[in-house]
């Protein structure tokens, strides 16, 4: 999918037009991936435009920061405004993704980089459809189970949002749409169910909703704990536990979440037909709840929306 570019990007704490938010080809994240970065959606809601549990994914970037020991030189509240000014000066009331990076810049060269060094901090924002089709969204994808198996444990920190981390999402991706497929899942080192390359995984089996625990090598994402609260909410009875590959071939369900690919029904595994090859219905039930939260028809009991003021912030200069 071609990136839509907007007018403006967040960088280094001031507002530039997009093609002027550049860094230099010796950035070390360039060379060694020491990036952290989140994705979050914006939705046009009956009472304004809202920003999908920004304070989370906020919360999520400087953690990963943390685990790599990355200084990012501004507060939660300076990020969580940065957001909504980007969408605001671009315009995208009608909905958006946005993208927070931080990662080390120029300076020094060598696997560990300047430590010392404050991260560079960028944010951009483009209007971004269905990741998987909106045809996926109501039909079904066709998956793989991937021959690149996630990270072991002890060797990349799977809980951190890392650019590094997603050379392993590159090579499932690419296998996967190699052989005829929308996208792979991965199993763990151990030979378990794990996750996609950008998505976690949900089945179903006789009522009962089963997802891998953080120790599969997942990123534990915001998209799946809101599927799980939503769920329980629904009186759904959701289970965390390890998933042999096979039952990924029995199961009445199956579906991935993710804030790209949102609620996403999953048909087929390696071309083996799942329940009755279309979204099941415990699927939908949680489809219409995770919409229903930016159509108005899900309350939104767990203030997870953050409004965008429209009439456009003016906290930050324009560098043009």
């Amino acid at each position: 999918m071609a990136l839509k570019e907007s007018k403006y990007i967040w960088h280094a704490g001031k507002l530039v037009a997009w093609k002027d938010a550049t860094v230099h080809v010796l950035s070390h994240a360039l060379h060694y991936g020491s990036s952290v970065f989140e994705g979050l959606r914006v939705y046009k809601t009956p009472t304004g435009t809202a920003i999908f549990r920004l304070s989370d994914h906020t919360r999520r970037l400087f953690d990963s920061a943390k685990i790599y020991r990355l200084k990012i030189p501004f507060d939660a509240d300076t990020i969580n405004q940065a957001c909504r000014d980007i969408i605001a000066k671009n315009g995208l009331y009608e909905g958006a993704y946005i993208r927070p990076l931080a990662f080390r810049g120029y300076g020094e060269m060598g696997v560990a980089g300047d430590i010392d060094a404050p991260a560079v901090v960028s944010i951009a924002a483009w209007e971004w459809g269905a990741y998987l089709g909106a045809d996926g969204l109501e039909k079904g994808v066709d998956v793989c189970v991937s021959s690149w198996q996630r990270v072991a444990p002890n060797t990349i920190p799977s809980m951190a949002k890392a650019g590094g981390n997603y050379l392993s999402s590159i090579l499932v991706t690419h296998e996967a749409r190699r052989l005829g497929y929308a996208e792979g899942i991965a199993l763990s080192s151990e030979g378990f169910v794990s996750e996609g390359a950008g998505e976690n995984v949900f089945i179903v089996k006789d009522g009962v909703i089963y997802t891998p625990p953080a120790s599969a090598a997942i990123l534990s994402g915001i998209t799946r704990n809101t599927i799980c609260t939503l769920a329980a909410d629904l009186g759904l009875e959701v289970v965390e536990q390890t998933i042999p590959r096979e039952m990924l071939y029995v199961c009445d369900e199956l579906f991935m979440t993710g804030t790209a690919a949102e609620v996403t029904p999953i048909r087929s595994v390696d071309g083996i037909e799942v329940g009755a090859g279309k979204c099941g219905p415990i699927t939908a039930r949680l489809q219409e709840r995770f919409f229903g939260l930016f159509n108005g028809k899900t309350p939104d009991r767990w203030s997870w929306l953050d409004f965008v003021d429209e009439s456009g912030s003016k906290d930050h200069p324009i560098a043009v």
